[in-house]
């Protein structure tokens, strides 16, 4: 718990940047639906990016953990300079290459030439934010590697607070400020990235005995294994994003409405997907630690533990909502066309909660124990087997919203039953 409960609120902060930017967006008052899909859209392809790239993160994780699990933590340090220098210049190259690209890009996620041309704005700005994301990504795998996941916390929380002020003065204008639109929501998320990174340096210098040095490239031992796995999570993770992409894609081809709905579901969705994530994460730090040290059975009491406390915590989110069911949409919309079609889907997202818990909790172990290869192998037979059928079948019938959001669901389903039954196998192994 002492490493859950700070991941989640570590995890929760990208997403609630994300919500923010939506909800307060929404008030603009002119065309509110176009800028929402908008920025709904260029939500998606930055998950996809911060997912992707975000596996950096859980390979030096894993490496450091099964160090500390051995007793040879020492071992590690020469990694941490090599992958921190790695990330930032992949920051730079995805900024460099997604910005020129950026029209093109969004043209494969829809062909509605104003929410195009908002997207590709507001993209250009909040792009330049990926180098200081992937190397606070990089200084968070250590802490978390070293079985401490407060400092991330601490670090993220400021970050997403300096996002809802400066996104709420620079979006809507002030007394002492001029309103910036959307450009001013992109501007907010570039700057608590910025202030994100120093509070994740603090502690770095402050706590750690590492620093952020010239690399040596004569020992590459562990960073060709970092590589290694971060190659294998990028895939598995590029299944992840296959199946978004398509939500997104066919949310846009069925109209605005609908693409601004489903922003807000997948938004809410995924806010809530990085705050059960919380016990991933500490699955991911402990189960790399406890196979490191070959101890089976308390691998088996952190995922009776980790799934108990991730299921408690879905269900608890299903009835909050379900209370407040009738009044959540009004924190992103006025627009009575996007109310009526969030009143009628977003059972399905409340549905879904517990058995993502499951997914994700089981997820993390799998990474704490470099289960590179499995994962990806798991994830893209799901999408390619369940996801894009049962998407295909129902979009036939015309279900529109409900055939993007069943298909998650026996995704989800598909993903929690299939990792429940391999860990079970892994744990007969090391018995």
């Amino acid at each position: 718990m002492s490493l859950a409960i700070p991941a989640i609120f570590a995890g929760i902060a990208e997403p609630l940047i994300s919500l923010t930017d939506l909800a307060i967006i929404g008030q603009i008052p002119e065309n509110s639906a176009t800028a929402l899909a908008a920025v709904g859209t260029v939500g998606s392809f930055l998950s996809a990016i911060i997912w992707t790239i975000a596996q950096t993160k859980t390979s030096i994780s894993s490496i450091v953990s099964r160090a500390l699990g051995a007793g040879e933590l020492t071992k590690a340090s020469v990694l941490i300079p090599q992958a921190i220098w790695l990330n930032i210049s992949l920051g730079l190259l995805i900024y460099v290459i997604t910005y020129f690209l950026a029209p093109t890009i969004f043209h494969f996620y829809t062909n509605e030439k104003p929410v195009l041309d908002i997207a590709v704005s507001y993209y250009k700005i909040r792009a330049f934010g990926f180098p200081f994301t992937l190397c606070a990504f990089a200084i968070f795998g250590i802490f978390r590697g070293i079985q401490n996941t407060s400092w991330a916390m601490i670090a993220s929380l400021t970050g997403a607070a300096v996002n809802i002020i400066l996104t709420y003065i620079l979006v809507l204008g002030s007394p002492f400020s001029e309103s910036y639109g959307i450009e001013g929501a992109a501007i907010a998320s570039v700057i608590a990235q910025a202030t994100l990174l120093l509070v994740a340096l603090f502690f770095l210098y402050k706590k750690t005995s590492y620093r952020i040095t010239l690399p040596d490239f004569n020992n590459l031992y562990l960073l060709k294994k970092h590589v290694q796995l971060t190659a294998n999570f990028f895939l598995r993770t590029l299944a992840i994003n296959v199946a978004i992409y398509l939500s997104y894609r066919y949310a846009n081809n069925y109209g605005i409405e609908q693409a601004a709905t489903h922003a807000i579901l997948m938004n809410i969705w995924l806010f809530f997907s990085f705050l059960i994530d919380g016990f991933a994460n500490a699955g991911n730090a402990l189960g790399g630690k406890l196979l490191g040290s070959k101890d089976p059975d308390s691998l088996l009491y952190l995922s009776k533990k980790t799934n108990g406390y991730g299921i408690a915590i879905a269900l608890i989110l299903a009835i909050l909502c379900g209370v407040a069911y009738p009044f959540l949409g009004h924190l992103f919309t006025d627009n009575s066309e996007v109310l009526k079609l969030l009143s009628i889907t977003f059972w399905l997202v409340l549905v879904m909660q517990p058995i993502n818990a499951v997914a994700f909790v089981y997820d993390g172990i799998f990474k704490g124990w470099g289960e590179a290869s499995y994962l990806r192998n798991l994830l893209w037979i799901l999408t390619g087997f369940v996801f894009i059928p049962v998407l295909l079948i129902l979009d036939y019938f015309n279900l529109e919203l409900f055939a993007i959001w069943l298909a998650f669901f026996t995704w989800m389903l598909g993903r929690s039953v299939l990792l429940h039954l391999k860990f079970k196998q892994k744990i007969k192994e090391l018995l």
